[in-house]
């Protein structure tokens, strides 16, 4: 089992990456394999709705998303990591999963998700209520925690100072592990996915 976590931060080994990191230790110590990526600092740009992925199966676009849809395949279960800009998610990371979960049910479809943002003081639930919707949309078990998935700081090691925060990072990990081991039981046992109606899509005016 492999839990994919993304950071959407610029700064590659800063707030968010530090949230990530007390979640990837964690899991590793369930037994769960870990695979950070981080997005980088270079623009990702949004979607265009062309739908060219529709048919090809990734962007014409080629960064950061077409690598993490590869490792979507092999991955288990998601972990996105966000800082706060003006009380919402990067610009970065928003970007981003607009491309990756576009048109992708069935690539994300029953397996668990679960957001995580990093703040200097506020704008924490906002940022955390948006990167969720992804998740909504897709079928995904959103995996929670003792309380909603922040940590606080400005700096990596003021976010190290914040003890419940980092200590929510790790029951989420530990809430994690857990309901993948309950998957695989499920699997084993023979339990099958829920089958999904086919889609009904209506507009307002008709």
């Amino acid at each position: 089992m492999k839990v994919t976590l993304v950071n959407g931060s610029p700064h590659k080994q800063g707030c968010t990456y530090t949230a990530l990191t007390e979640i990837a230790e964690t899991l590793q110590k369930e037994g769960i394999e870990t695979e950070l990526f981080w997005l980088g600092n270079k623009p990702i740009s949004g979607c265009l709705g062309c739908q060219k992925c529709l048919s090809t199966g990734k962007c014409f676009m080629h960064d950061a998303v077409n690598d993490f849809l590869e490792k979507a395949k092999e991955s288990d279960a998601f972990i996105f990591g966000s800082p706060v800009h003006f009380a919402s998610a990067s610009g970065t990371i928003t970007s981003f999963m607009d491309r990756a979960f576009y048109g992708r049910g069935s690539l994300f479809a029953n397996k668990p998700a679960a957001s995580v943002v990093s703040c200097r003081r506020g704008g924490a639930t906002a940022t955390f209520d948006q990167l969720n919707k992804y998740f909504t949309i897709s079928n995904m078990p959103i995996v929670s925690s003792q309380y909603w998935n922040m940590v606080h700081g400005n700096t990596p090691e003021e976010v190290r100072q914040d003890a419940e925060g980092l200590q929510t990072m790790r029951t989420l990990a530990r809430n994690m592990a857990w309901l993948l081991k309950c998957i695989d039981a499920g699997k084993q046992a023979g339990i099958p996915y829920p089958q999904n109606e086919k889609k009904i899509a209506t507009n307002f005016i008709r």
